[in-house]
């Protein structure tokens, strides 16, 4: 991270560079043709959400409660990285104690058969002793007692014989506004994760200039007895590609390093023809016709992408299309994606995580929102079931995993039939999309009586799970779904019908007094009491042309109603454990100096439970 003022002048250079390279890059080059745009007086942009996306929060940082996040208490987490190796997925982020460039730092390592159920982290690289006397060149100080600063681009490499690398950068910085990626830190270390899941020695794969006469705590991977291990770091370092990822750790004359100007946060992906098309921060882009050896012209913006100073994503998908996952705004939220047939020209825009929690701690650096996403790189493995994984950090604060279902989609044509004890086990929330947290939970879950039942539950005082099925577009509808709820004196469950945009026209609330309610304007009018325990089936009926609807609740008779907000007609349902969220905005105010944690920031509150036993659509 570097101070405001030096982004607007690297944005003013990439605009001016974007300029002079816009003409001889017309045509080579990726492009937004679509029509959306996202608003982000929204959290969700107003985005419709690509159909299906299960967005898990896999660590909730907490300073009171570590044994419940990564048993240290950190609440500085940040770029994330993963990889499909071994029937397994591997997930590495780094942390420090507050946050950003203030050691110490160390990267953690996850792991998951499934992509849903994760291992609690565990310490990849550790933290890392400056030598005392350490100096900077036009940086004033003297290291003494100073931890490095954890700093990487990339996360993982599998070698031609299989063996899984994975890769760390020790930065040096001396202050809090010190920059660690300014290729005068240590260097970069490696180490290998064996099949059995067990850690093999830290070497130093690369030093920098300034760390390399100094004493390392670890050899160089050239001192490894594992001559297998050797020829894999070997292959990884001739690799122009993988190269590109190191550039602003690196010495700043790297030669290996093809593109040595400082576009930061590369990813790629390789074209029908064998070109890779290569993406930075900014949503800059250029294409190499060489692996990556040369590019065909400096990276310059790609032409109608937004995108800020976060990372945009790109890949090829399952179905030989082609997705970049990223922020559209100027803001780190929503996290979008935006698909192609022939990897150049993108045409549309949907939702993967429109969500922006409350920043639950204060510290250095922290923006708000789902950001710095990556997914899982060429060549670093396919998980089976065909699906887009990306990795993000919410916040800096919690770590995210997204699957994204291929081919990826806005619609669906059949009307909802969803009794979940009915459907095959895995698929009960393919059509379904999930906001899934540590503290609360969005899961199929089966009961003592054997049966399946969509259960959302609630115990986070800053947050709410969620879960949301998109239908087709209907102006006149009926719904149909059974609730039973294990509480009637705290907890909450809103159900809202929404248009295409996410926005509400009619909400239903399980309410913490024990009373069924329904929104009419500023207002709420009771429907119905409720009890623990019991099921509630409910149906409303619907009509866009009147903005009226009706409610009936199991065998009483139905209640007249008018929508609270006008649609032009409805295409989601969804069911939150709490109220919407409309802060942060565009203008709130970011790095505010005395910014500190939030009261009772690891509060655990009485869990709720609510469960869905079936969702039933028709148009009328």
């Amino acid at each position: 991270m570097i101070a405001f003022h030096k982004i607007k002048s690297i944005a003013l250079t990439i605009a001016f560079c974007g300029s002079i390279n816009a003409l001889q890059a017309q045509q080579d080059t990726i492009r937004y043709v679509g029509k959306i745009l996202s608003n982000v007086d929204y959290h969700h942009g107003q985005l419709s959400p690509a159909v299906g996306v299960h967005a898990t929060q896999i660590m909730r940082a907490s300073r009171e409660h570590p044994e419940k996040a990564d048993g240290f208490g950190w609440t500085y987490n940040h770029q994330s990285m993963m990889a499909y190796w071994n029937n397994t997925f591997y997930l590495q982020y780094l942390s420090d104690p507050t946050g950003e460039h203030i050691p110490p730092s160390q990267t953690f390592l996850m792991t998951s058969k499934d992509g849903e159920k994760w291992n609690k982290p565990t310490v990849l690289f550790p933290i890392y002793r400056i030598p005392d006397g350490f100096k900077k060149e036009g940086v004033e100080g003297v290291a003494k007692n100073l931890d490095a600063i954890m700093h990487q681009r990339m996360g993982f490499y599998v070698s031609s014989d299989n063996r899984l690398l994975t890769l760390a950068y020790y930065g040096v910085a001396m202050d809090k506004k010190d920059d660690p990626n300014d290729g005068k830190g240590i260097g970069r270390v490696v180490r290998e994760i064996h099949r059995n899941g067990s850690l093999g020695p830290i070497y130093f794969i690369r030093y920098n200039k300034n760390g390399n006469p100094l004493p390392t705590t670890f050899p160089f991977y050239t001192k490894s007895k594992d001559k297998k291990f050797i020829k894999a770091c070997d292959e990884l370092l001739s690799k122009p590609l993988f190269m590109q990822q190191w550039v602003e750790e690196a010495d700043r004359d790297d030669a290996l390093v093809p593109l040595k100007k400082q576009y930061k946060a590369f990813s790629y992906y390789h074209l029908p023809d064998g070109n890779v098309v290569g993406l930075w921060k900014f949503a800059l882009t250029s294409i190499s016709k060489d692996e990556g050896e040369t590019w065909q012209y400096n990276p310059l913006r790609a032409p109608g992408f937004v995108n800020s100073n976060a990372k945009i994503w790109g890949q090829k998908t399952s179905d030989n299309r082609y997705a970049t996952v990223y922020n559209p705004s100027e803001y780190r939220w929503p996290l979008a994606i935006s698909t192609s047939d022939d990897g150049l020209n993108y045409k549309d825009l949907l939702l993967v995580h429109g969500e922006v929690s409350p920043m639950r701690y204060g510290g250095n650096y922290k923006s708000a929102g789902p950001q710095y996403v990556r997914g899982i790189l060429e060549g670093n493995g396919t998980p089976p079931d065909g699906k887009l994984w990306v990795s993000y950090s919410v916040n800096k604060e919690d770590i995210w995993v997204a699957s994204i279902p291929v081919p990826v989609t806005s619609e669906v044509k059949e009307n909802a039939n969803d009794f979940f004890n009915e459907l095959p086990n895995g698929q009960e929330l393919k059509l379904w999309n999930t906001y899934d947290l540590s503290w609360a939970s969005a899961k199929v879950e089966k009961k003592t009586d054997g049966k399946k039942w969509l259960t959302l539950r609630d115990q986070d005082a800053f947050d709410y799970s969620r879960a949301e099925r998109v239908i087709p577009f209907a102006e006149k509808m009926e719904a149909t779904f059974t609730v039973k709820p294990e509480q009637n004196d705290h907890g909450l469950l809103q159900i809202e019908f929404q248009n295409k945009q996410g926005l509400p026209a009619i909400r239903l609330v399980f309410d913490s007094d024990g009373e069924l309610k329904v929104k009419h304007g500023a207002r709420s009018g009771g429907i119905t009491k409720y009890e623990a325990g019991k099921e509630y089936k409910i149906a409303v009926k619907l009509d866009v042309t009147s903005r009226s609807y009706t409610v009936k609740v199991n065998d009483s008779k139905e209640t007249f109603k008018i929508f609270y907000a006008p649609v032009d007609g409805i295409s989601r349902i969804m069911f939150r454990t709490g109220d919407q969220r409309y802060t942060p905005n565009p203008d709130t105010a970011p790095d505010i100096p005395d910014f500190t944690d939030l009261p009772d920031a690891g509060k655990l509150i009485p869990e709720a439970v609510f469960n869905i036993q079936s969702l039933i659509t028709k148009k009328l």
